[in-house]
């Protein structure tokens, strides 16, 4: 059992000081928010995770802590992970101020060997300038290692991608810190954690030993942002191919399912919607994008990537005003606040954008999210109202927008919905239906690579 501090308590820190408890090490989760401090410490659990709460209540007290005092968790732990926020600026590149203040705080306490972990997203040469920044604080006499062991976490399924992950990258520079931090995951790389008859269950009903990736620290880091660049250029590829789908008649769903059934390419991540969102993607391909750059090596790709994304929303921001002609004083429902299904985060949501959008334009909202309305309250105040479910919703509503994959979105009573709205249409920006059970229903229907349902008769409403 090794005495671990996760610096930082937000969705990537939480998840992995709980999940390390779980592996059996004793954990400090440190953070300079005191009122977050204080709910967790009360029982409270910020952040909607599935399994967390269960984690949290299993751990808390006996292996793990929570606490705001970092000098005082540097001291008493031989290992230190690194998971605050990487924000990007206004040029696209990681901020990575609130690492370099932790490092700095790390070495003013360091009082033996100690193995830095950077936890959160950072660009290639972070691990030497947190090395550089130790040095010249403390001198060249103190001994630590970095180590780059980035996190491939999906919110919504963070806990279990922590404890069944596809591969555990570990960059280090010295055969102690690789030992050492081979050594906290071997109960997921022997296969020992699996045989626990109290574990969090497999998501897909079985579970192997975890391949542990040993690198150089600056070939972690580029293979976290490389990871990243390549999943959002999944999806901004399908995108674009159903926006070709809709010119010429297609069906993206179709053409998703024939292409992602080609092993060498793989079904996840080719679904055609209304792009990409959360903390990671948007930031991470602006940051590769801008490391790229300062290499000297121009990355058009990561362009095309963005740029698509962001088309993604102006069209759909097209189709609804196709179907309703003017936007001002229509009233519109919307199902789903966060970025992706199962999860509270709103953070570059595609949703929130287009709300915003919506409402520059005069349009009145009421909304339904099953876990980010607090959030999304805290952003809008009283300029858009919440309800209770999604029929309430689309009571006496000109449209029902669908912008989020809550799996409950996928499964309403279509006969239901049809009395309910004022309009029959529906404008879906992430495919949950088909256009013949729309129609079958009675439903004016309009997704993304697909042709619409009734459309002649969108010139009746107005």
């Amino acid at each position: 059992m090794e005495k671990i501090t996760v610096v930082g308590s937000g969705y990537v820190g939480l998840v992995a000081a709980a999940c390390l408890a779980e592996l059996g090490h004793s954990v400090i989760c440190v953070d300079n928010d005191l009122a977050r401090v204080e709910t967790l410490q009360g029982g409270g659990v910020p952040i909607h995770e599935q399994f967390l709460p269960e984690l949290l209540a299993r751990h808390r007290g006996t292996n793990l802590e929570f606490s705001s005092s970092l000098p005082e968790a540097v001291r008493s732990s031989s290992i230190i992970f690194i998971a605050v926020g990487t924000p990007p600026k206004e040029n696209g590149e990681a901020d990575l101020s609130y690492v370099e203040s932790v490092a700095r705080e790390i070495a003013q306490n360091i009082n033996g060997y100690k193995v830095i972990i950077e936890k959160s997203t950072v660009p290639v040469y972070t691990s030497d300038w947190i090395r550089r920044v130790m040095h010249l604080t403390t001198g060249a006499d103190c001994e630590f290692d970095v180590v780059s062991n980035p996190e491939f976490l999906r919110e919504g399924t963070a806990v279990t991608d922590f404890l069944y992950p596809d591969r555990i990258v570990v960059g280090a520079d010295s055969s102690r810190a690789a030992a050492l931090i081979s050594e906290v995951y071997a109960p997921l790389t022997t296969g020992k954690y699996y045989l626990s008859p109290d574990r969090i269950p497999e998501p897909d009903g079985s579970a192997c030993a975890a391949a542990l990736i040993l690198t150089t620290a600056k070939s972690a880091e580029l293979i976290k942002h490389a990871s990243n660049a390549f999943l959002a250029m999944k999806i901004s590829f399908i995108n674009a191919v159903a926006n070709i789908c809709e010119e010429v008649g297609a069906d993206i769903e179709q053409v998703s399912r024939g292409v992602g059934s080609d092993s060498r390419i793989g079904p996840r991540f080719l679904r055609a919607g209304i792009g990409y969102g959360g903390s990671c993607f948007p930031k991470d391909v602006s940051a590769f994008r801008a490391v790229a750059h300062e290499c000297g090596y121009e990355f058009d790709l990561l362009d095309a990537v963005m740029d698509i994304n962001e088309d993604q929303r102006l069209r759909f921001m097209k189709k609804i005003r196709t179907a309703l002609w003017t936007l001002k004083g229509k009233k519109l429902g919307v199902l789903g606040l966060a970025f992706k299904g199962r999860t509270d985060d709103i953070r570059e949501s595609p949703a929130i954008a287009l709300i915003q959008q919506l409402l520059a334009e005069g349009a009145c909202i009421r909304a339904f999210d099953p876990a980010a309305m607090e959030r999304t309250a805290e952003i809008f105040n009283d300029r858009i109202t919440f309800a209770e479910g999604p029929y309430e919703v689309a009571q006496d509503a000109d449209a029902l927008l669908i912008l989020t994959d809550w799996e409950e979105f996928a499964s309403l009573d279509l006969k239901h919905l049809r009395t309910l709205l004022k309009y029959p249409i529906i404008l879906d920006g992430r495919n949950l239906y088909t256009p013949e059970e729309m129609e079958q229903n009675g439903l004016m229907y309009v997704s993304v690579g697909r042709k619409p349902s009734n459309l002649k008769q969108f010139a009746k409403v107005g």
